[in-house]
């Protein structure tokens, strides 16, 4: 397995490329936004400042803007540039996916009152979210898939009620995970990057699961507008991390200096930092580690790369974090597995099916694979009996 000569992320990591130093594409990007200078940026502000400014309300009988509202700390930091920087009227919308760790309820809640927007918060029946769990651990190997689907849904359905055309986006999470986009693209949002990118190349329809019992009357918040509604209104979805010099570790300091934003009390088991994922308790606990599951590397990974990147952290130093906590199972998984009921047996038998043979290999009845440190290790034994084990020879 070939892995970034820069920052951890391995080969199969979210459609990278490396070139011939050996460095992925995210890299290189990041790269490029680095070097972007102080005067560039002052212009790329004043370009946000004016396009913002053609969507404004001209006699404050409506919103602004949407932001898309999970409560964490680029959110949080989003509400607050166009609330108190750029002057708009935001709309905040959240999808709630039920697990808010205390500290993200909390932060959720504080909201309306620190941030002085609007908040609706969408909130689906446990029944159905639970069944949503269930089909997209089962289909995809993401159980949280519904929740990646509802924050990138919900937030137009009230664009589209409240006739707002704006939508406005955090970083460029495309760019920064995957170097898929140059900081010269300015990419926006749009259905083509809902599907692709966020949702992984599924849509609502997919959900559809007559086992699980989960119908299209439980998917409404799920569908997007259509293209008709979305064109009537205007819709237009920008991301800050085009505009505004992107840097996650500062905001979050920000916004816990100026909101009182909490982090977690006490450390993850799967990653190292403390103001993200407050959520849900199982993005780090059971979603990530599927991503370890499939291919090999999880959130500690993730974090580090963007440390590394942005010069918080040396990559040395990151593979200690990557030893340290990617093949964790934390207990968070044994909440997951109450919640949805289902036994470890077989949550292990279906997660092996998702196991990619570029990374992983049976050796003796263990899952294999080799490491960023240079030494191949065992990571539990196969327990599916669904597998063909001739793949992973």
């Amino acid at each position: 397995m070939q892995y970034c000569s820069r920052c951890v992320y391995p080969a199969v990591a979210v459609n990278l490329i490396f070139d011939e130093e050996g460095v992925c594409s995210a890299c290189r990007v990041a790269e490029e936004y680095n070097a972007i200078s102080d005067e560039e940026w002052q212009r790329r502000f004043q370009l946000l400042k004016e396009l913002v400014d053609r969507y404004r309300s001209k006699d404050g009988s409506n919103y602004d803007c949407v932001v898309p509202f999970g409560g964490g700390k680029d959110s949080y930091f989003q509400a607050h540039v166009a609330k108190n920087i750029l002057g708009l009227n935001p709309l905040l919308v959240t999808y709630h996916g039920n697990n808010y760790l205390p500290e993200g309820q909390r932060n959720l809640d504080r909201a309306r009152d620190v941030l002085g927007c609007d908040h609706i918060v969408y909130r689906p029946s446990v029944k159905t979210l639970i069944k949503l769990n269930r089909v997209g651990f089962k289909k995809m190997g993401d159980m949280n898939w519904h929740a990646h689907c509802g924050i990138n849904t919900v937030p137009f359905h009230i664009a589209v009620k409240y006739r707002i055309p704006l939508v406005i986006w955090g970083e460029v999470g495309w760019a920064e995970l995957a170097g898929m986009f140059s900081p010269d693209d300015f990419v926006e949002y749009s259905q083509r990057t809902r599907v692709e990118h966020n949702l992984h190349g599924y849509d609502w329809y997919d959900m559809l699961d007559e086992e699980e019992g989960v119908s299209v009357q439980d998917l409404q918040m799920y569908r997007f507008p259509t293209d008709e509604e979305y064109a009537e209104v205007g819709i237009r979805g920008i991301a800050l991390g085009n505009y505004i010099k992107w840097d996650a570790n500062k905001q979050a300091k920000l916004m816990k200096e100026l909101y009182g934003h909490e982090w977690a009390s006490k450390p993850f088991e799967r990653t190292y930092r403390l103001f993200s994922n407050l959520d849900d308790r199982y993005e780090n606990g059971v979603h990530d580690l599927l991503k370890f599951i499939k291919f090999g590397y999880g959130r500690a990974s993730d974090h580090a790369s963007k440390d590394i990147r942005a010069g918080y952290m040396t990559r040395e130093q990151g593979i200690e974090m990557v030893r340290k906590y990617d093949h964790v199972v934390s207990s968070d998984l044994y909440y997951w597995l109450d919640y949805v009921n289902m036994t470890e047996e077989e949550f292990w038998r279906i997660a092996d099916t998702f196991r990619d043979p570029r990374v992983w290999r049976i050796e003796n009845g263990q899952w294999v694979k080799d490491n960023i440190w240079g030494e191949p290790a065992a990571y539990g034994p196969v327990r599916s009996d669904l597998i063909d084990v001739n793949k992973y020879k």
